[in-house]
């Protein structure tokens, strides 16, 4: 069994600018055929430009998107892991419970308060050495977004997919994403911990009873505050535009606020801490440094230990298609020019 993993897989997303050079070379084709259009009409273009292509304009443009696709395969560096082994690690087992509720879009925490998580929890799984991580999204309900593992990767991979969208129920049930956390940990003697990371305007449940169920587990619970205590407003977004801020039944624009009472009390009822994020720090450190004094357990998992680098072959791909884009020219070829296959011809 081969398992393919990408190095630096944030370089991928620099294959969202193709449409943005397919729209750019269709304005080029436009102006291009404008211009032309009024020097003559296509006859005497034909016959003025005998050598022109517009096949090898599509071609020459074809060459180069392919060449810049898999220069970027090149430099995220696709690796090939073939070789399974169980090694021993030390490491904690973490869950880290991140509230994707609407109310997280407010931009009191810049750019956003849920997109300033992710990055800082992207942060914390480049700290890890040895722990297990798993990821539970929660708004009015919590689902399950990553087990626990320690493959950092796929954590990130699954990290970036976070977004508003993914849970359909709307509201912030914390108890809900702590009970759900609880079922991520095996049973084992290691250390444990829930971290969650909210703006702690709970609705629905109890998430000081569900602290002190986690605590009588053995599991210690952390909260982050991510939002300011002033608030803000809620974006709305329509096809990605946004449409102005969420309102109540009176019309009035509604105010998120950080609730960090709550999230104190959760913190104390599971013998963890409270930090409160803001414009400089996401409070992941801190609550790491807590969680790097717990003692670490031994176990053992199966990882792939060694894996190839693929880069080469997609970079020499990408030399490749430029080497023939340089050597194809924009006019016809005097033996294409040659080839007269319905010329009509007197018998």
């Amino acid at each position: 069994m081969e398992v393919i993993r990408f190095e630096e897989i944030n370089y991928l997303y620099a294959w969202l600018l193709l449409p943005v050079f397919f729209v750019l070379f269709w304005v080029m084709l436009l102006r291009r055929s404008r211009n032309m259009k009024q020097l003559g009409t296509p006859d005497l273009i034909n016959a003025l430009m005998p050598e022109k292509s517009n096949f090898k304009l599509w071609l020459k443009f074809i060459l180069l998107s392919g060449a810049y696709l898999f220069l970027i395969v090149g430099l995220a560096n696709p690796q090939i892991g073939s070789k399974l082994e169980e090694v021993e690690r030390k490491g904690v087992d973490l869950v880290i419970a991140l509230d994707v509720s609407n109310s997280m879009l407010a931009e009191d925490i810049k750019p956003n308060r849920l997109e300033r998580a992710k990055r800082a929890i992207a942060q914390l799984i480049d700290k890890l050495e040895g722990d297990r991580i798993g990821i539970v999204v929660f708004a009015g309900k919590a689902y399950m977004q990553l087990p626990i593992t320690s493959d950092y990767s796929a954590a990130k991979l699954f990290l970036s997919t976070i977004d508003t969208d993914i849970v359909p129920t709307q509201g912030t049930s914390i108890g809900q994403a702590i009970e759900l956390s609880l079922t991520a940990f095996q049973q084992n003697n290691h250390e444990k911990a829930i971290v969650i990371i909210t703006d702690g305007e709970d609705h629905d449940d109890n998430p000081v009873a569900a602290a002190e169920n986690a605590l009588e587990q053995e599991v210690k619970v952390y909260t982050i505050g991510i939002g300011l205590p002033e608030g803000a407003p809620i974006p709305e977004y329509r096809s990605g535009q946004q449409m102005g801020y969420k309102k109540d039944i009176s019309g009035k624009t509604v105010i998120t606020k950080l609730d960090e009472q709550t999230l104190q009390k959760v913190a104390a009822a599971g013998e963890g801490i409270y930090v409160r994020a803001n414009n400089t720090s996401a409070g992941l450190n801190q609550v790491f440094d807590e969680i790097s004094k717990m003692e670490r357990q031994k176990y053992e998992t199966k990882v792939f230990s060694s894996y190839e680098d693929r880069f080469q072959y997609f970079i020499g791909l990408a030399l490749f298609l430029l080497v023939i884009e340089l050597l194809t020219f924009e006019r016809k070829s005097k033996f294409a020019g040659k080839i007269k296959l319905f010329e009509n011809r007197k018998i």
